[in-house]
């Protein structure tokens, strides 16, 4: 039987406005009065229906926040950075995994709207903004994480992934590398178009040095250890002498196979630099160079964002962040 807020006021012998000021306001009633109907609350087992008294308010204390792949440690760390400024706000966070697919991402934005959150933090993928669109005129607002923007009707979070390619290849370059493989994919998620380009960008400024791309389906452990298996099996003339991996689980999917390969050696025969700058990089048999990114801070920003639309409105006039990335050097391209 399904104990209502009736039940408590009965038992606490008080009326209905009382228990409701016991849960909601209860500066406004005597001590006394408190410890009555919290006895009368525990004797019971009460619990109450947020969900009822959120949409019956118009106004829930949920955001919802949808990431492209929950099992990166990078988009783990963001999650808790929104979490953190979440919790500071008396929010909480439900987090959604699209995987790279838009049936799920469309699945989590239709649960988020169904359940009227305050508003979403989203890593998008290419075709989602017209659904991004509806939500936003539907009286949620949505901050894009992760991901840049050029219209002006989402606040962003992001990092200059351009120039995170561009330091990645550099570097590479001015350590002697001339035929570098950037391994990375599917090239419809900006993040990865972007670091390419950066990639590009390097390539064009150092004379001599060529750039091959290796398209991998998802941006994960696997399919950088399929990547780096075909790039270990070719004849030795063939390899490239460095590889840049779109991100460190790909990254450090490449450096399995190569080590598997027990002739070859990272740095001295391919160097390899991820991106994203997870907790894995440090710890790889081989450390892994990489380009650092704010995780967390992405994660908090955000939700500052948020919060600051929902507080003003119509009139808020959206914010677009950019973090710089920064070149971690390790083992993975100078050695030891």
């Amino acid at each position: 039987m399904s104990i209502s807020v009736r039940d408590v006021a009965a038992l606490a012998g008080v009326s209905v406005g009382t228990v409701s000021n016991v849960l909601n306001r209860p500066e406004k009633v005597t001590p006394d009065t408190v410890n009555r109907v919290q006895a009368a609350i525990d004797s019971l087992g009460f619990v109450r229906n947020d969900v009822a008294r959120q949409l019956r308010a118009g106004r829930s204390r949920t955001i919802g926040l949808v990431v492209l792949d929950v099992g990166n440690p990078f988009f783990t760390d963001l999650a808790r950075g929104a979490e953190d400024e979440a919790a500071d706000a008396n929010l909480t966070v439900i987090l959604g995994n699209s995987d790279e697919t838009v049936a799920r991402e469309e699945a989590y934005l239709d649960l988020f709207e169904e359940q009227r959150v305050l508003g979403v933090l989203i890593s998008p993928l290419a075709d989602s903004m017209d659904r991004l669109v509806r939500l936003r005129e539907r009286g949620i607002p949505t901050v894009l994480v992760d991901r840049g923007t050029e219209s002006g009707g989402f606040s962003s979070v992001s990092v200059d992934d351009v120039a995170g390619g561009h330091l990645a290849v550099a570097h590479l370059a001015s350590i002697g590398r001339t035929r570098i493989a950037f391994v990375g994919g599917p090239q419809s998620i900006r993040q990865v178009a972007d670091r390419l380009s950066g990639a590009r960008r390097a390539v064009e400024q150092h004379a001599g040095v060529t750039l091959e791309i290796i398209e991998v389906e998802s941006q994960s452990v696997l399919h950088g250890r399929t990547a780096g298996e075909a790039i270990r099996d070719r004849p030795e003339g063939e390899r490239p002498d460095a590889i840049f991996a779109a991100n460190d689980l790909i990254a450090v999917g490449v450096l399995q196979a190569l080590a598997m390969a027990g002739s070859l050696r990272v740095p001295d025969d391919i160097a390899l630099i991820g991106y994203d700058d997870i907790d894995f990089a440090s710890a790889a048999i081989v450390p892994l160079s990489s380009i650092r990114q704010p995780s967390a801070l992405i994660g908090s920003r955000a939700v500052e964002l948020l919060l600051r639309e929902v507080e003003h409105g119509a009139g808020f006039m959206h914010e677009h962040i950019v973090f710089q990335p920064q070149l971690v050097v390790r083992a993975s391209t100078v050695g030891s």
